[in-house]
C-alpha cells in the first residue's frame, strides 16, 4: 500500500454510484429520477496478493437488504491471512503469519433527492485494534444532473507490541470529505472529490527500524499528520457497448509528501453476457522530509520505511465478468475475476542484501460471485 493511500473506504455518491457500475453495466446516465438506494446484494470473494516476499490470501462476504423503499442494511466481512517474509522483516527480524479480521455494518436512507449512510467499522490484528465509523449525506439537484456528497469518518486504533506488555498506543484519525458528480452530456460523467484527513497518536510501526551510520535504530515519526487528496475522474460512453474512464488524483501532506496517480480504462461487451474491462494505472510519489536510506546525524524524526521513501509503480490489469443466470426484475448472478500485475520501483530505498535500490512485482488475484435481488 502507498504511503498516500485513503485510510479509510469512502462512499460513493449517489449518482455516481449508480454508473460506476460502467464496470458492470457500462455507462446510463440519461433520464432523471429519484435518488435510489443501493440494490439488494450479496458477494463473496476470494483475493491473493503475493509479491515483495508478502503472500496474503482470505475470503470476503458481503449481504445488503432494502427495507420497504427507504432504508437499506448491509453488513460485511473480510479476512486476510498473511505470511510476511517483505524485505523489512526478514532484514530486521524473521518472517510472521497472522491473520487479520474486519467487519462493517452500515444502514442508508433515502429521502426525496438525499442519500444518509451511516457506518461502524472494525478490524482486528494480534497486535492492532481499529475502529471506525463513518457519516456520508449526498444530495442531487437540476433534475438529478447534479450530485453533492459530505462525509466525515472517526477512527481509533489501539497498538500494542507482542511479546512486550508494555508497549502500549493509540491513533487517532478524522477524515472529511467533499464530492460533486456531474453530468455533462447523455453519454459522459465527471466528478470532483477532495478529502482531507487528519492523524494523532502513534503513525509508526513498533518492529521497524531505521538506520544511522549502518547501525539500526528505532524509528520515529512524528505523531501528527495532515494529509489532502484531490481526485477527478471522467466516465464515457463511446457508444456500441463500449466506455472509457480516466481518473487523477493529487496527494500532499504535513510530512512533505506529494504523490500523483493517472489511471485509464476501457470496457466492453462481448456478446450479451460477457463484460470485459482493462485498465492501466501510474504511480509517483518523492519522500517524507524524515525519510533516510542511511542516515548520517541523529535527527528529532528517522525512518526507513519504504513506504516514506521516493517510488513509483505501475499497474496494468484487467476483469473479466459473466452472467450466469439472469431473470429480468427479480434476481441476476455473476461471476468475476479480476488480475493485476504492479511493479515497484524505489528510488533511495537499498536492498541490504545486495547494495541496489530495491524493486519488486507483485500480483492481486480476485475471484467472486455477486448476486442482485
Amino acid at each position: 500500500m502507498a504511503a498516500t493511500e485513503v485510510r479509510f473506504t469512502s462512499r460513493l455518491p449517489g449518482l455516481l454510484r449508480r454508473v460506476a457500475g460502467l464496470l458492470g453495466s457500462l455507462l446510463a446516465v440519461g433520464g432523471a429520477k429519484a435518488i435510489e438506494l443501493p440494490e439488494n446484494r450479496a458477494e463473496a470473494l476470494y483475493h491473493v496478493y503475493k509479491g515483495g516476499g508478502v503472500t496474503a490470501d482470505g475470503p470476503a462476504l458481503l449481504v445488503r437488504k432494502s427495507l420497504a423503499d427507504k432504508v437499506s442494511l448491509s453488513g460485511s466481512y473480510y479476512v486476510d491471512a498473511v505470511s510476511n517474509a517483505s524485505i523489512d522483516v526478514v532484514t530486521t527480524a524473521s518472517p510472521f503469519k497472522e491473520k487479520r479480521t474486519s467487519y462493517d455494518l452500515g444502514i442508508d436512507y433515502a429521502h426525496r433527492d438525499s442519500l444518509m449512510s451511516l457506518s461502524v467499522y472494525q478490524s482486528k490484528e494480534p497486535d492492532y485494534v481499529a475502529d471506525a465509523f463513518s457519516l456520508d449525506v449526498s444530495h442531487e439537484f437540476f433534475g438529478n444532473m447534479t450530485t453533492i456528497a459530505l462525509g466525515y469518518t472517526r477512527a481509533l486504533d489501539k497498538v500494542s507490541k507482542k511479546n512486550e506488555a508494555s508497549f502500549s498506543d493509540y491513533a487517532k484519525h478524522w477524515q472529511y470529505r467533499l464530492g460533486l458528480t456531474q453530468v455533462l452530456t447523455p453519454s459522459m460523467l465527471a466528478s470532483a472529490n477532495l478529502e482531507v484527513v487528519s492523524d494523532d497518536g502513534y503513525l509508526g510501526n513498533p518492529y521497524r527500524a531505521a538506520r544511522v551510520f549502518g547501525a539500526t535504530v528505532p524509528e520515529r515519526n512524528p505523531r501528527t499528520r495532515t494529509s489532502r487528496a484531490l481526485k477527478l475522474r471522467v466516465i464515457g460512453d463511446l457508444g456500441d457497448r463500449n466506455a472509457a474512464r480516466a481518473e487523477y488524483r493529487y496527494f500532499w501532506d504535513t510530512w512533505a509528501i506529494k504523490a500523483h496517480t493517472l489511471e485509464v480504462g476501457y470496457s466492453r461487451y462481448v456478446g450479451s453476457d460477457w463484460l470485459a474491462d482493462g485498465f492501466t494505472r501510474l504511480y509517483k510519489q518523492n519522500d517524507a522530509l524524515f525519510y533516510s536510506d542511511n542516515a548520517t546525524s541523529e535527527t528529532t524524526y528517522i525512518s526507513r520505511n519504504r513506504q516514506l521513501s521516493a517510488f513509483r509503480s505501475f499497474g496494468l490489469g484487467g476483469k473479466l465478468s459473466y452472467t450466469a443466470k439472469r431473470v429480468p426484475g427479480q434476481y441476476e448472478m455473476k461471476i468475476v475475476g479480476s488480475i493485476e500485475r504492479i511493479r515497484f520501483d524505489y528510488k533511495n530505498f537499498t536492498d541490504i542484501r545486495t547494495g541496489e535500490a530495491y524493486k519488486f512485482n507483485a500480483n492481486l488475484l480476485q475471484l467472486y460471485v455477486t448476486a442482485t435481488y
